[in-house]
């Protein structure tokens, strides 16, 4: 894998990416996760924790869109009608602008994962996202979200969408990446322009 020059740009050009895949994801596969979405997890000897896991993307601030999910999620019984009303929401401009979104990524696991207590006690693992020639291995601390954060609660109530008995009690970790070591194959072209 090449390693870009500038850790803002493998950021950047990581959740242009993945804003790309995600909105694939919603407008032709259903909002069915694509392998880009679903990292390679391992320990930081690089050790497999699991073959893939699926993480979301969260706005920076996700207050509003947190609001719009709760309320789709409370408003009916049905669970084809929230999930028409969610994937409606996540077709539309949604994914459209990659610098809206935190560069954290967390994911929802049930409260006996056999996964995040591993996660939890190193504290830090290596994520390798692989979709249509694309790939990145980016090494993450790891964290656990509490109760009433911002990004636990945007988390929970997405999963809702797609799958409105979700209980309390899951498990949210939280990643963050570290872009110094980042690495991205191919690195994209250098869009910047120099002045002389």
């Amino acid at each position: 894998m090449a390693k870009w020059r500038s850790p803002k740009k493998i950021r950047d050009g990581f959740l242009a990416w993945q804003c790309r895949i995600r909105q694939t994801a919603m407008r032709e596969h259903g909002g069915r996760p694509s392998p880009g979405m679903c990292p390679r997890v391992l320990d930081i000897e690089g050790r497999e924790l699991a073959s893939a896991l699926t993480v979301l993307l969260i706005p920076k601030e996700p207050e509003e869109s947190t609001a719009f999910f709760r309320f789709q999620v409370m408003k009916t019984p049905d669970p084809r009608d929230v999930y028409e009303r969610a994937l409606t929401y996540l077709q539309a401009d949604y994914f459209q602008t990659p610098e809206t979104f935190s560069d954290r990524l967390a994911t929802v696991l049930p409260a006996d994962s056999s996964l995040a207590a591993p996660l939890i006690a190193a504290g830090e693992c290596i994520l390798e996202f692989d979709q249509s020639g694309q790939g990145y291995r980016i090494a993450a601390e790891v964290r656990a979200l509490k109760s009433r954060h911002a990004a636990r609660e945007a988390a929970i109530w997405h999963n809702r969408l797609f799958n409105p008995a979700l209980p309390d009690n899951v498990q949210v970790l939280e990643f963050r990446p570290d872009w110094l070591s980042a690495r991205a194959d191919p690195a994209p072209a250098d869009r910047t322009s120099r002045s002389v």
